[in-house]
């Protein structure tokens, strides 16, 4: 077999990058349930007019066909697609369940998804999204858009990472001002100015005038919607400036000064209004987040999402929600390019039982199972080599002790500082320090 060529986009990590994944995964798990969100996982594949419905994503989704056709087989794989976020696959698990369900229905999800996009520094074609979301019945409170940045916002800020800052906007603010200019096509004006990053002032006044058919005058407006920042409320007082006057305008104003207020008495400068923050899915229609890490802003958004009133419905009967998705993948891959975080050893394993002889691996295997019994993580030698070359193999694996089995009594040694002493394979136990590899 010739040697394998790496396929792009499709990250593999090594063990202890793992080790470091699985490490963040239990704190942003641990986090979303003491907010009482209950774990769910829906399938992989979503029927492709599901999928396309909402969005500019056609061509990132990946379509799953067989390699050959079965005529005499069930009609319809080839109208599947791997989902490309957690939020559609979600919509349809509540419109599928909604007479199982309790409403408000507050949900976390840890999966991976697919996008076909070209890959980069921090995105790739397979990556582990974590989602929560709440969604209700006919009408959701808009207090649970302020809730979010602070779910996430404590998340985050158990894990050994940069400190991070939440971009909120609200899409009623971009749209009541849109209107209240006299643009008809709102939505188009959305997805122009949010490639404001990638195409600059200039490139977006352009696609302003070509996509929304909006005037030199007009631009210059939502341009300067655009501008206004601030970390507290005074970002309304900059909106009102501008003396553009719409109800849905008004609306969105309040909802946004709620969700900056509420983050701001739970986490001073976790939130700030960046009224440039549109998100490029179609489904949203309120509060919208997007979240840099600091020293990493060249990269955009770790985590995003936002409010949406339309992406579930049945009938008369609607499925409001609101729900925001940290790029697991994304903020990993950025901090293992810059070798930013690193763990105390590439193995679970805190103990290495050393193998006087074949014939006395029945004992060193009893020695490891009272270990284990006591939830120290343990393995055996390979072999019954000298115990030097048995240390050898620990130091090389980052294993801090090594144990020895004695007919007159075990001992135990710390292989980092020397210090051997007597020991029960009942009774000893490491430091809490040395127990599990340690993430910093």
């Amino acid at each position: 077999m010739s040697k394998p060529t790496p396929i792009s986009g499709f990250p593999e990590w090594t063990p202890a990058q793992r080790m470091i994944e699985q490490f963040v995964l239990d704190r942003i798990r641990a986090t979303f349930e003491l907010y009482g969100f209950a774990p769910l996982e829906t399938r992989s594949v979503e029927p492709l007019d599901q999928l396309l419905r909402k969005g500019e994503t056609s061509k990132e989704v990946y379509v799953l066909r067989r390699l050959q056709a079965d005529t005499d087989g069930p009609a319809g794989d080839d109208s599947l697609g791997l989902h490309f976020d957690l939020t559609v696959p979600f919509a349809r698990y509540v419109l599928e369940n909604a007479g199982k369900l309790q409403f408000p229905f507050r949900r976390y999800q840890i999966q991976k998804v697919w996008r076909g996009e070209r890959p980069q520094e921090g995105r790739y074609r397979e990556f582990l999204q974590a989602d929560i979301d709440i969604v209700d019945r006919d009408t959701l409170p808009a207090h649970y858009e302020a809730e979010m940045p602070l779910v996430i916002g404590d998340a985050l800020r158990s894990l050994p990472i940069p400190p991070v800052r939440i971009q909120v906007n609200n899409r009623k603010i971009c749209e009541g001002f849109y209107r209240g200019i006299g643009l008809t096509d709102p939505e188009a004006a959305l997805r122009a100015v949010d490639k404001l990053d990638k195409i600059g002032p200039a490139g977006v006044a352009e696609l302003l005038a070509e996509t929304a058919g909006a005037s030199e005058a007009q631009a210059k407006a939502c341009l300067a919607l655009a501008e206004i920042s601030a970390p507290d409320a005074s970002f309304g007082d900059a909106v009102r400036a501008l003396d553009v006057s719409d109800p849905l305008l008004d609306e969105g104003i309040a909802e946004l000064t709620a969700v900056v207020e509420t983050a701001a008495a739970h986490s001073p400068g976790l939130c700030v209004a960046d009224l440039r923050i549109a998100r490029g899915l179609d489904y949203y229609t309120g509060t919208v987040y997007e979240t840099q890490m600091l020293g990493y802003e060249r990269f955009g958004s770790v985590c995003s999402g936002g409010r949406y009133d339309n992406l579930a419905s049945s009938g008369n009967v609607r499925f409001p929600g609101v729900g925001i998705s940290i790029g697991v993948t994304r903020l990993l891959g950025l901090l293992f390019g810059a070798e930013a975080l690193t763990v105390s050893r590439s193995v679970p394993t805190c103990v290495l039982v050393a193998v006087s002889t074949e014939e006395d691996r029945p004992a060193s295997n009893k020695v490891a199972e009272a270990l284990r019994s006591r939830g120290i993580p343990t393995e055996v030698s390979p072999s019954a080599a000298k115990f030097g070359k048995q240390i050898r193999y620990a130091e090389r694996r980052g294993i801090p002790y090594v144990w020895f089995p004695g007919a007159e009594g075990d001992e135990v040694k710390d292989i980092r500082s020397g210090e051997q002493v007597a020991a029960a394979a009942g009774e000893w136990t490491p430091p809490r320090a040395d127990l599990k590899p340690l993430v910093s």
